[in-house]
């Protein structure tokens, strides 16, 4: 399985596109992920505030920041 942390904030619709986008992936890749608040954690609004939606792959700490499209989350899942 591969494992994920969404970098999100609340009212971020572009968040929301990248959540759907993973739930597209989910059904034909084994992968899972978990939403993080940036605002509840100062290093990581310091550090993805400008940039989110991020997500990060948690077995070797890659990062893809938006924009991006089902075609990029597809090839970083699978790199």
């Amino acid at each position: 399985m591969i494992k994920l942390n969404l970098y999100s904030t609340s009212h971020c619709h572009l968040c929301e596109q990248a959540e759907s986008l993973l739930d597209i992936l989910s059904k034909q890749y084994d992968i899972s992920w978990v939403l993080i608040e940036i605002t509840d954690d100062a290093e990581l609004l310091e550090n993805y505030s400008h940039i989110i939606p991020v997500i990060k792959r948690l077995n070797n700490n890659r990062e893809i920041a938006w924009p991006f499209t089902i075609g990029d989350i597809e090839r970083f899942i699978t790199a």
